[in-house]
């Protein structure tokens, strides 16, 4: 069947009711064996991959390797891969992307500007998730409403027009202490940066441990306005 307007938003106003393990196992079935779950390996994205396993169905489990990650995300997908039975799908960004990128910018220069920045993101995220699309019927994400005040209306079902498919985000409504719980519960690996004041985690450079009282993203690009803090994986706007 195919998605069209008027049915992303039936299902989106259906599955906003339902439990979110419900809304993992539709999708599975509905998308199918290609269907993509892409995972940072935060604790939101590690609980999502541990309610698609709870499923019993096939999916792929996609990390992007940026070449600029923190040795503790590959320590953490290794310990994810291990308990949940997940072969992890690492993408990696093109060698010429890169050299076109360090020619323009350098190693530093997407704390230069925005656009510099976003130019970096492209290069070391964008294009290679976007090849891990390209045959995927839809994907799943771990965004959450309370993450940030670019996430603040995430629906759990939506139409992704930068990668042209559909998108769900079950853990939308999750609260931090939600997370949290469902993380304990379920002896779930944790990243080992959490606990050094790290509550969300992207590529070393561009992540830092957070003061006291600071929002939980403040550590994420610190030098831009808040109003910015995405890497272009998922657009502000969300516009069929």
């Amino acid at each position: 069947m195919t998605w069209n307007d008027r049915r992303i938003a039936l299902e989106a106003t259906r599955l906003e009711a339902l439990p979110t393990a419900d809304v993992v196992a539709w999708a599975l079935a509905e998308l199918g064996p290609r269907a993509v779950i892409a995972t940072s390996f935060s604790k939101e994205d590690i609980a999502l991959l541990a309610l698609a396993a709870d499923t019993g169905r096939p999916f792929r489990a996609v990390a992007l390797d940026t070449g600029r990650l923190p040795e503790e995300t590959h320590w953490v997908a290794d310990e994810v891969g291990r308990k949940l039975r997940v072969a992890i799908e690492w993408r990696f960004p093109s060698p010429a992307d890169l050299e076109v990128l360090l020619a323009a910018d350098g190693s530093y220069g997407f704390r230069g500007s925005l656009d510099a920045r976003r130019r970096c993101c492209a290069a070391r995220k964008v294009a290679p998730l976007k090849l891990a699309l390209a045959d995927a019927p839809g994907w799943l994400t771990g965004l959450r409403r309370a993450q940030s005040v670019t996430r603040v209306d995430v629906p759990v079902l939506e139409w992704d027009a930068a990668f042209g498919l559909v998108k769900l985000n079950p853990l939308a409504a999750w609260t931090d202490a939600e997370v949290d719980a469902f993380t304990a519960e379920r002896r779930l690996p944790v990243h080992r940066l959490y606990a050094q004041g790290y509550p969300s985690i992207g590529c070393a450079p561009c992540t830092r441990a957070i003061e006291p009282g600071e929002h939980p993203r403040a550590g994420r690009w610190w030098w831009e306005d808040p109003d910015h803090k995405e890497c272009g994986l998922h657009p502000l706007g969300r516009k069929r």
